[in-house]
């Protein structure tokens, strides 16, 4: 699993729901499906570009916001450089 999925997974997670929807709903509203949001969610799935349009447009927003959401998380936590 790779960081950045990760993270777009976390962010995606924090939109839906403060939008209080369900996965269900968003994959209805993205034209996507319901499992394919939880893998993407978990990490264990990377978008496309095609993908990052879609949800973003089943949360309402543009799909640079959604980049730019992932991007702010991503300066906001620091790397750890001590790998025990």
């Amino acid at each position: 699993m790779r960081a950045a999925d990760k993270r777009f997974g976390v962010v995606l997670r924090e939109l839906r729901q403060e939008r209080g929807l369900s996965q269900e709903a968003l994959a209805f509203e993205s034209g996507l499906n319901r499992q394919f949001i939880s893998l993407l969610e978990l990490g264990q799935r990377s978008p496309s570009l095609t993908t990052v349009y879609k949800v973003a447009g089943g949360l309402g927003i543009k799909g640079s916001e959604l980049l730019a959401a992932m991007e702010s998380r991503a300066r906001a936590r620091p790397r750890r450089t001590d790998r025990r």
